[in-house]
């Protein structure tokens, strides 16, 4: 008689308290009692293939390809071990081959991340492109901006004020007072009253209309914690307002936040209105703070598991070119947002800070207003319009911006056009060969 002992042990050991699992193991104990009655009824048979499930074959087959592929991954086990289960329960397929299924259980279960799999999911998940926004374009109405201290207004041709949109969507777009923009309500975000689509125009408003705003961009913060204050920007120019040297200190505990911290070293954009009453007095009231550029800074001291420690080494052992941009402005020329979060990482860890231009305008003035601030501009011709980037040659060259061009949306051939603008290397890579030198 078919000794089922075992399998019911193994059957009850690889059981969970959920009620999937309870009731898969109660299926599987079930079919192992129907086939010892069939045993004593029955003439001892060779097992047949036709009646193995094979859906459940190519099933286990497929997870096993994926793990040897990744090993350790977590997906490829999930569903290595539940096919192996599932097999189980065919009663000729149990009793023939039950103690080997439970073995490569068992080794599909302690198969761990090698440092290679872990290497190449990190770079797979950095060149993978970004799914571009869908936005039905018809449905957007103009508007012209009044830019505030932080955030915008959106006035329609009344002079009436229809949305207000915050600093989040302002900044990465370099919005200023008179730029027309196609925007639209946005119910489903709390965070913001309209979506601003794109810019597709400028108009002069007379300086009445509105309060004139100065700026003061990429200030450095100083000092010791509870002691942190703004007096320079990164090129060392003194911030100045009325044209007296001030210094304006930070309250740290107003701009923490889950993803924000300030401290010695952060970079950030300092504003306030002309005609503030208080810059007499005490500039500090007046002045804000704007922008806080997220750039690699010295971490906290914070108690992290041995997980994150592994995945923080592992990252830092990738390779590196020889190259600190010590926190330029680099213009990412590309169009409609396309790949924006993989190429701006690129730009933070060589200490960089990312401002994407939007490629795909063709108007002249919109794209002078972009880069006439920037030190660094890189062109993804993959990603720009034709007649854009004449116009994004033309203006860096007379606001004596680096320039660069990459001829694809890679990783590395962005990063090599970011080396050579950086190094006054040729624009172009082309056919010739360049020493990039690394880490």
């Amino acid at each position: 008689m078919f000794d089922y002992r075992n399998n019911i042990k193994k059957i009850l050991n690889n059981t969970s308290a959920d009620d999937k699992s309870l009731q898969n193991s109660l299926n599987a104990i079930k079919a192992i009692i129907n086939m010892t009655g069939d045993e004593i009824k029955n003439a001892p048979r060779e097992l047949n293939p036709k009646s193995i499930d094979s859906k459940q074959v190519r099933n286990l087959l497929s997870a096993l390809t994926e793990l040897i592929t990744k090993p350790g991954d977590s997906n490829a086990k999930t569903r290595s071990i539940s096919a192996i289960h599932k097999l189980t329960f065919e009663p000729e397929v149990g009793k023939k081959y039950g103690d080997l299924l439970g073995r490569l259980d068992q080794a599909i279960q302690n198969s761990v991340e090698t440092k290679e799999a872990v290497n190449k999911k990190i770079f797979e998940d950095a060149v993978k492109p970004k799914k571009a926004v869908k936005r039905d374009y018809r449905k957007g109405r103009r508007y012209t901006v009044i830019r505030l201290v932080s955030g915008a207004d959106l006035i329609n041709d009344n002079g009436d004020t229809v949305y207000t949109v915050k600093e989040s969507q302002v900044h990465p777009l370099n919005l200023k007072t008179g730029d027309v923009v196609e925007a639209l309500e946005d119910k489903d975000n709390p965070n913001y009253e309209a979506e601003i689509l794109r810019v597709v125009g400028f108009r002069k408003l007379r300086k009445r209309d509105y309060d004139q705003i100065e700026d003061f961009k990429y200030a450095v913060v100083q000092g010791k914690a509870n002691s942190l204050a703004i007096t320079r920007n990164i090129h060392g120019e003194k911030l100045k307002i009325r044209g007296k040297a001030v210094v304006i200190p930070v309250d740290t505990s107003y701009y923490q936040g889950e993803n924000i911290h300030l401290e010695d070293g952060s970079i950030v954009d300092l504003a306030w209105y002309s005609g503030d009453v208080r810059l007499k007095k005490n500039p500090a009231d007046a002045v804000q703070i704007r922008w806080i550029y997220q750039t690699d800074q010295p971490k906290r001291k914070a108690n992290k598991s041995k997980k994150d420690k592994s995945k923080k080494q592992t990252a830092e052992q990738l390779t590196k070119l020889d190259m600190d941009l010590h926190y330029q402005r680099v213009g990412i020329a590309i169009g409609d947002n396309q790949n924006e979060a993989m190429l701006e990482s690129i730009v933070t860890r060589y200490n960089g800070i990312p401002i994407p231009i939007d490629a795909f305008e063709g108007k002249k003035k919109v794209i002078e207003n972009q880069i006439k601030d920037l030190d660094i501009v890189i062109l993804v011709t993959a990603f720009a319009a034709h007649d854009s980037t004449w116009n994004i040659r033309e203006f860096a060259s007379k606001y004596g911006a680096k320039f660069a061009v990459s001829s694809s949306k890679g990783y590395q051939s962005f990063e090599r056009a970011l080396y050579r603008a950086e190094n006054g290397l040729p624009a172009y890579e082309g056919n010739q060969q360049i020493d990039y030198k690394v880490k």
